[in-house]
């Protein structure tokens, strides 16, 4: 038996997750619905943030949409890759409004550099539900792509994700 806790708890009463041996789970009380969300993302962290796992588009995409789609503001978030674009870790680095948020090349350099990453995959949220990239997401993602070339990591992709949406600058040609 396996049992998951939710991260992060500020009252300690919060569910826990109970993995019998069958492989079936159950909640060890009553949960709200944000309770069951965050287990969820625990969950999908054990599970795609492992060496390999992120190795498709639609491995990625699926992952991201999980994370991002229910925001109702923007965030800006990192996928830092190893040289075999193996998943480092997966970092949320600037929250914003309903329709923006203010990204720093500076700082997402800084933690490249900080994490050892060889690649990254950029994404964030349209609480609108329309992944459409903005000019303000091209012109942003063209300035970290040149900014991080500089330092010899590569963008692999920037995904905006839009409800169950989802767009790719690597499949629109925007890299």
């Amino acid at each position: 038996m396996t049992i998951h806790s939710k991260p992060n708890t500020s009252s300690g009463n919060e569910p826990n997750l109970i993995k019998s041996g069958n492989g079936k789970y159950q909640l060890s009380e009553p949960a709200s619905l944000d309770d069951v969300y965050n287990l969820m993302l625990q969950l999908l962290e054990e599970k795609y943030l492992r060496p390999d796992t992120l190795s498709s588009p639609n491995a990625v995409r699926r992952y991201l949409q999980v994370k991002l789609a229910n925001r109702d503001h923007e965030v800006f978030s990192v996928v830092f890759l190893d040289s075999q674009h193996r998943v480092l870790h997966y970092e949320e680095m600037f929250r914003g409004t309903i329709d923006g948020a203010a990204v720093y090349p500076r700082e997402v350099v800084k933690r490249c550099l900080q994490i050892n990453a060889a690649a990254v995959i950029f994404s964030h949220p349209h609480p609108s539900g329309v992944p459409e990239p903005s000019t303000a997401d091209i012109r942003i993602t063209q300035r970290l792509t040149e900014a991080l070339r500089l330092v010899d990591i590569r963008v692999v992709d920037h995904i905006v994700i839009g409800g169950t949406d989802s767009v790719s600058f690597a499949e629109r040609g925007l890299l």
